[in-house]
């Protein structure tokens, strides 16, 4: 897909988009740099794939860099603030993209850790950074930001519910962050073809995928939902702080 951003429409500008060595994120970011921006890439432990990315994007002539942080350990999130303060001196654009919960071998709280609390944790943590302007974006699914209303599968649940439990939190902050100036929007959208969620989603309970892309009628792929994220981070805010990509009738007739 082309970049949804004009060239140089962000030049001059930062931003940062939490685990993007990969996926939505990877795409996410690659946008930003491509119209300008000077970008950093977190991951948690592929360092490798962000470094490749971040060679890529340095071969276009964008300025980037990777710095790996858990967003469940508070000295690993002060330590990348403090490489993006050095970096960049500060950020225009924040995407919250990392979340996670259906791993093996994590605790059974792990979901609601990351999706939650390391959400809220980590935004504060980077307060400091933004200023009058800023924006921030919260990448969540339709199948969390309706799960009060509507069911979802099995195998997603605690996804969902952390997902929604972090986006509640941080709607929480809505009100001291317009009073910074910083703006903040949601980016919901259904099931993305090619995510590892999707994958995981199939190994657990096969044929969910093409069940929900049946009902759907069809669903966005990687770059096609990454392209509505970097839209989000530059334009307007809808009144309820929540851009919905693709159909969501049948979740929203519940």
């Amino acid at each position: 897909m082309s970049n949804p951003l004009a060239p140089g429409s962000l030049s001059g500008l930062r931003a940062l988009v939490t685990g993007s060595s990969r996926g939505i994120g990877a795409d996410t970011i690659t946008y930003f740099a491509e119209a300008g921006a000077r970008v950093a890439i977190n991951y948690r432990n592929k360092e490798a794939r962000a470094l490749k990315l971040v060679s890529q994007l340095q071969e276009k002539g964008a300025e980037a860099i990777a710095i790996g942080a858990d967003l469940t350990d508070a000295n690993s999130v002060a330590a990348m603030v403090e490489a993006v303060r050095e970096e960049f001196g500060g950020l225009d654009i924040l995407v919250l993209n990392a979340s996670g919960g259906m791993e093996s071998g994590m605790a059974e709280d792990y979901a609601m850790k990351l999706n939650r609390d390391a959400q809220v944790d980590f935004l504060n943590a980077m307060l400091p950074l933004l200023h009058e302007g800023s924006r921030i974006v919260f990448v969540t699914s339709h199948q969390a930001h309706f799960i009060k209303t509507v069911e979802t599968m099995p195998e997603y649940l605690p996804v969902a519910l952390s997902k929604r439990a972090g986006e509640d939190a941080l709607r929480d902050l809505i009100p001291s962050l317009t009073a910074k100036g910083i703006g903040f929007v949601v980016v919901s959208g259904d099931m993305i073809e090619g995510t590892i969620t999707a994958t995981l989603l199939q190994r657990a309970n096969p044929g969910a995928i093409e069940a929900r892309k049946e009902a759907a009628g069809r669903l966005y792929n990687v770059s096609e939902f990454a392209a509505e994220v970097a839209l989000a981070a530059v334009e307007p805010i809808p009144d309820d702080n929540t851009r919905y990509v693709g159909d969501v009738s049948d979740f929203q007739r519940a």
